[in-house]
């Protein structure tokens, strides 16, 4: 079946009006080119082509509207299992954390918060529209002719390891570790990852550094981007849980709970900022705000880990993406894992993804739970997450902690 020349030809005509208007950057158009590009009878007619048209519709969109993703996540909640997702999809750009290299630079010099959150603002807008060469002021040592070995996670995002940035992989391979990466594809040039940034034209970047939706807020008015936010959120009694098992230095009395059975003098997480960023971002976003409306959608770990394609289907439609095979053919290979895990799996994400959301509720006594739900009653309850009552209820994991609840904002 051939693809109808009209069907082509209004393309060719619509590409040619937007680029009209791009150039004249009427700033009143501008700021409505994102509503433009979604309106519903215009994607009823790009899902209505032949299929000999999919590849031009592909293109089509790819060339007229890449997406920006922003990734909002706490420590801990998921949100590198979340990030692989996108990784493996072949039209993303994947970054993971590089907000860190921030952080760094600026807490040697005694930054305050509002400093870091402007920097980390104007890196974030560079790099969704693919100047790498940003990270440079920020990395030790600094990158000499554009190249650094330096470059948090490199590892962890594929189009980092795939060509135009190195050649000893190949796209296709779904399996490079991020140590066979780093290893065999040596120093990143920055210029080259600009360029593999701009071919792959969708941005998705995740970070655990920005606590409210609220400081993004110039990027999402920002009519140079078509950036959407991803709020990942966890049960807050999960997090502190796996944060007191991956950082143990930081969580002391905690362990000492947990050996001796016993809740220790001085204990005292009530600064502990989970619980209070999760909810001022949440009431922002309940509020569907003008700024955030359509651009903004909250999702849960446990919805994520016990139903991966669903949710992702759910979160690709919102975003505009197609759900590539290799993400499905992802999906099935890393979330089949035997059901347990060891510290030595922290920052891994090939595990039983289901099991692993709840396993949290086998490893703390119910007195611990009985604290943690102390310090985030409100967080819970606009979550959606069920308080436990018993020991028995806390230990029979076929009871299920998770409300039903959709956190979509309206377009």
């Amino acid at each position: 079946m051939k693809c109808s020349w009209k069907i082509l030809l209004l393309l060719a005509l619509v590409y040619v009006v937007i680029q009209y208007i791009a150039i004249r950057s009427f700033p009143s158009i501008a700021l409505n080119i994102g509503s433009v590009l979604h309106n519903q009878n215009h994607f009823q007619l790009l899902h209505s082509m032949d299929p000999a048209c999919l590849r031009y519709k592909k293109d089509y969109l790819r060339n007229i509207s890449p997406s920006h993703v922003l990734i909002l996540a706490a420590t801990r909640s998921g949100s590198s299992f979340l990030g692989q997702l996108f990784n493996h999809h072949p039209d993303v750009f994947y970054l993971y954390e590089p907000l860190n290299h921030i952080q760094s630079a600026l807490n040697s010099t005694r930054a305050n918060r509002r400093m870091i959150l402007g920097a980390s603002r104007d890196l974030l807008r560079g790099l969704f529209r693919c100047d790498l060469h940003l990270l440079e002021d920020y990395i030790t040592p600094q990158p000499e002719d554009h190249t650094t070995g330096q470059l948090k996670r490199r590892g962890a995002s594929k189009a980092l390891c795939t060509p135009p940035v190195c050649h000893v992989f190949s796209p296709q391979l779904v399996n490079v570790t991020e140590r066979q990466c780093v290893q065999k594809c040596g120093s990143l040039n920055l210029t080259l990852a600009s360029q593999s940034c701009r071919q792959r034209g969708n941005v998705v970047i995740k970070t655990v550094r920005v606590p409210e939706v609220s400081d993004v807020r110039d990027l999402l008015e920002d009519p140079r981007l078509n950036l959407k936010v991803i709020q990942l959120v966890r049960d807050p009694r999960g997090v502190l849980a796996s944060r007191m098992m991956t950082f143990p230095q930081n969580y002391p009395l905690m362990r000492l709970w947990k050996m001796k059975r016993q809740k220790p003098e001085g204990l005292n997480l009530t600064r502990e900022p989970v619980c209070e960023d999760y909810l001022r971002s949440v009431a922002t976003a309940l509020r569907q705000p003008d700024w955030l409306r359509g651009r903004y959608v909250l999702l849960r770990y446990e919805d994520l880990a016990k139903e991966p394609r669903q949710k992702i289907e759910e979160v690709f439609t919102f975003l505009g993406l197609d759900l590539d095979k290799s993400v499905v053919d992802w999906i099935k290979e890393n979330t089949r894992g035997k059901g347990s895990w060891s510290p030595m799996e922290v920052l891994s994400t090939n595990r039983d993804s289901a099991t692993n959301s709840d396993s949290w509720r086998l490893k703390l006594s119910y007195d611990m739970v009985q604290y943690l739900q102390t310090l985030c009653p409100l967080t819970l309850h606009e979550l959606g997450y069920k308080f436990v009552n018993s020991s028995a209820e806390l230990k029979n994991l076929s009871v299920t902690l998770l409300e039903t609840r959709t956190f979509w904002t309206s377009t």
